[in-house]
């Protein structure tokens, strides 16, 4: 696996261990239990873990799940699914909840009030949105709740607690600075009223502390060293060291970005993987055309391809987009190496030897990986009757075609060279089946009288082939750069104008050497000549193509 290169966060770290050569680095992965993860996940994954192994230190999942509205038990365990999956073990710093924190921010909220650092505001969302204002270089209008007084902050907070208000009707806010260049730091919102069941606290609380709030100080109980999340929160830090700083924590936690990772030709929202998911346009979150782990995994990808792939998209505060090739080359140099061989006959076409007895069986010793011999072969039977791909024949074939054309010479891979005597064709005009003789002198070698054939091509036993269902999986959208998507009247990109109505080719009846009948599920192989393909979890007798042989990306 690819290493973790130096980067701008190795050197912060060196820098804070030089002065405090005691600290014990501390990561975490913070995920909102929304949706299921994506890869640009990976991304935050692969940092926080490779840095906290790199300096012998701890690396916790904490479940962001302060928001009970759009939160799920199937996000928890997807999520915690994933993540052992892609990093091959469980955190090293345990796993936390964030709604676990709830009586602990509930606690810090009130401290904050007694302090004279946080107020009870009676103005709605929306008004508190347009007062606060949007433009940084003007100040926001001050709340006319802002100079309440201790208590009856703590009044009517408790209050809030003990559900008396309409959802909306209240919020708690910071007393920070209404006219901060920062807009975070105008007076935010640390609390509001939601009533809604939440997953693991079930009616406890109606009242929830927002992510700029309860995330800091999640980070500074666990002892967080390092809080290193996208770039989104850079303007977001002077909130994180407010916080840390007005509780009062002794051991501070110290947030820094890196940039996203944004990929070609797919999209990173939960908002929109959730409609198409919701309004059937792709099968489930697991489908393989979805940049999610869970649909990567069921298309084939290794947890060490995903992760590789992160560490050569690089970490650094410069946005920038990552060709989706680089992703496919990953797995396809991988299993290069590792995959076995196989025959698949995608588009059949029976091929009848005619100099071949009815009965007449032959084994050929076929190897598993032509590269490695250590891996040995298997035994694959010859018949009278065969198939062979429909794009492997040609009745009028173009200038230089070297596979099977009528009264031309072709090596059946592994077996014999056969010569195509005879085209016999269905009423619509399409090949029924092609008959021809074989050099039964060839055997797998070259022919006796030294001739020279040029084509190669793969085939099954009619007698013994299996049928299978094939999915070739092609890029989910047309457009490179979602991020150049027309948008709507509201600004809302409409990604469906650039859904690719070829990303799923569905093939039925491919024909298959017998032994991938008995394969296991994720196993994954080459199939010669066509690509590299995984047995699917989720439907029987269905392969799944990961990525083609070839691609014309280098890097």
């Amino acid at each position: 696996m690819e290493e973790l290169t130096s980067n701008f966060i190795f050197d912060i770290i060196d820098e804070d261990l030089r002065n405090n050569p005691d600290l014990k680095i501390q990561t975490r992965f913070p995920p909102e239990p929304n949706g299921y993860l994506h890869i640009g996940s990976a991304k935050a994954i692969m940092i926080n873990f490779e840095t906290a192994k790199k300096y012998g230190g701890k690396f916790n999942l904490r479940y962001d799940d302060t928001n009970p509205t759009k939160e799920d038990v199937e996000y928890v365990d997807s999520i915690f699914e994933d993540i052992t999956w892609l990093i091959g073990e469980e955190p090293n710093g345990g796993i936390f909840y964030g709604s676990d924190y709830f009586p602990l921010c509930f606690e810090y909220a009130v401290k904050l009030i007694k302090e004279g650092k946080a107020y009870v505001c009676d103005l709605s969302k929306e008004d508190v949105i347009k007062y606060q204002g949007t433009d940084r270089s003007e100040g926001s209008r001050v709340s006319p709740y802002r100079d309440r007084s201790v208590e009856e902050n703590l009044d009517l907070f408790y209050r809030m607690k003990a559900g008396e208000f309409p959802e909306g009707s209240r919020t708690l806010r910071a007393k920070i600075d209404p006219n901060s260049p920062n807009t975070y730091l105008r007076d935010p919102i640390i609390y509001r009223i939601k009533f809604c069941h939440h997953h693991r606290q079930g009616d406890e609380w109606c009242i929830y502390p927002m992510y700029d709030f309860a995330h800091p100080i999640q980070d500074a109980t666990e002892g967080i060293t390092h809080s290193l999340c996208s770039l989104e929160f850079e303007n977001h830090r002077p909130l994180y060291d407010w916080v840390v700083d007005n509780i009062g924590f002794e051991k501070k936690p110290k947030q820094r970005e890196f940039a996203r990772l944004n990929v070609t030709s797919t999209v990173m929202s939960k908002r929109y993987l959730r409609y198409l998911v919701e309004n059937g346009l792709v099968d489930g979150w697991d489908d393989p055309r979805l940049p999610t782990i869970h649909a990567l995994r069921r298309r084939g990808y290794t947890p060490s391809s995903i992760m590789d792939f992160v560490k050569k998209a690089g970490v650094s505060k410069a946005e920038n987009l990552v060709d989706i090739r680089m992703l496919e080359a990953c797995i396809r140099d991988e299993l290069n190496e590792q995959a076995e061989r196989r025959v698949c006959v995608l588009n059949p076409i029976k091929v009848v030897i005619t100099n071949f007895e009815d009965d007449r069986e032959e084994i050929f010793e076929l190897p598993n990986h032509p590269q490695h011999p250590e891996m040995g072969t298997r035994a694959v039977k010859f018949t009278k009757e065969l198939y062979i791909d429909a794009e492997d024949f040609a009745a009028v074939p173009p200038p230089k075609f070297f596979r099977m054309k009528p009264e031309g010479e072709v090596r059946l891979m592994g077996a014999y060279i056969v010569k195509c005597n005879e085209v016999i064709y269905n009423e619509d005009g399409s090949v029924k089946e092609l008959r021809c003789t074989a050099d039964l002198e060839s055997g797998n070698g070259n022919p006796i009288d030294g001739r020279k054939i040029k084509g190669t091509i793969h085939w099954v036993s009619a007698k013994y082939a299996k049928d299978v269902t094939v999915k070739l999986y092609n890029r989910l959208f047309t457009l490179e750069n979602m991020a150049d998507a027309e948008t709507d009247e509201n600004g809302h990109a409409l990604y469906n104008n650039y859904l690719n109505p070829e990303s799923l080719i569905t093939v039925e009846h491919a024909k298959v050497e017998p032994s991938l009948a008995d394969s296991q599920v994720g196993e994954r192989f080459q199939f010669v000549r066509t690509g590299y393909f995984c047995k699917d979890s989720k439907y029987e007798n269905t392969f799944n193509r990961i990525v083609p042989l070839k691609d014309s990306f280098k890097g």
